[in-house]
């Protein structure tokens, strides 16, 4: 089951997060997150459109997607950013894609979004290929932006606009 993420999910939420700071590319974060900053990352996620969706499997978390503010200026208003991360047991069932599907879903019939912008590690291919299958469009790429497991890493930047005419909300 999908759902809206809870406060009761935090803790779930955090160590997928961790585990893939610790261990992946997925996020350039290179330290872990405490309770405190996970707490106030959901709180941000409280008011449409910035949403948290939880894959719920026998009562535990085991992936989300959230569409998060974009930038701060009122001008970027219109545009979210898309994440998706899964515990690592559960990787490569199509989870992933059941997320995606799920939050771009909401993120369509959300009159409040008009553009979902990712921002990809440009050596997580999987992820490229995940996205690109559900319609979002390269934009360009950043080389050598980020420096983590001691080498650097490129940005690959994707979207997907609504064309929306103009801003509800």
């Amino acid at each position: 089951m999908i759902r809206r993420a809870r406060y009761e999910d935090i803790c779930q939420l955090m160590d997928i997060y961790n585990e893939a700071i610790i261990n992946s590319i997925a996020t350039f974060d290179t330290e872990e997150k405490s309770f405190d900053e996970r707490k106030r990352w959901f709180e941000e996620h409280l008011e449409d459109p910035y949403v948290i969706f939880v894959k719920e499997i026998d009562g535990v978390a085991v992936g989300y997607a959230s569409l998060s503010r974009y930038r701060d200026r009122k001008a970027f208003d219109g545009s979210v950013e898309i994440s998706i991360y899964l515990h690592k047991d559960y990787r490569g069932q199509g989870i992933g894609k059941e997320l995606m599907e799920f939050v771009l879903d909401f993120a369509q019939k959300n009159k409040k979004i008009n553009t979902v912008v990712s921002l990809i590690t440009g050596e997580n291919i999987s992820s490229c290929k995940l996205h690109e299958k559900f319609g979002f469009k390269y934009c360009g790429e950043l080389k050598k932006v980020g420096f983590k497991f001691n080498k650097w890493l490129d940005l690959k930047v994707y979207q997907i606009i609504y064309e929306r005419d103009e801003m509800n909300g």
